[in-house]
């Protein structure tokens, strides 16, 4: 009687190689969604300052912005954000939320 090589844990159907865990799956959402408010902040802000004009500068400077986010990290969504990096742009995203309700108002 010959046995059948097993398969690996990696090539099984509940293995997942994109995922690194929950928590990082969950700081990668939490990225996701502030730099996606972030972004909508920067132009709003732009609006209120300088109108049409304010929204094509935020605009420009939402993909620097990006930019330079992939070039710090490697990746848009890395698997090993830290912490300090989740709490700044979480910091900045509502410190800009402030400031935009603060111009509106």
């Amino acid at each position: 009687m010959t046995s059948q090589p097993q398969p690996s844990p990696e090539h099984s159907p509940d293995y997942n190689s994109v995922s690194a865990g929950a928590a990082s799956d969950a700081k990668a959402f939490f990225a996701a969604a502030l730099l996606t408010f972030a972004s909508g902040m920067v132009v709003l802000i732009g609006f209120i300052m300088a109108g049409g004009f304010g929204v094509l500068l935020g605009i420009v400077g939402v993909i620097f912005g990006l930019v330079w986010w992939k070039e710090r990290y490697g990746r848009m969504l890395p698997r090993d954000l830290s912490a300090g990096a989740l709490i700044a742009l979480t910091v900045g995203s509502f410190l800009m939320f402030f400031l935009a309700a603060g111009m509106a108002a």
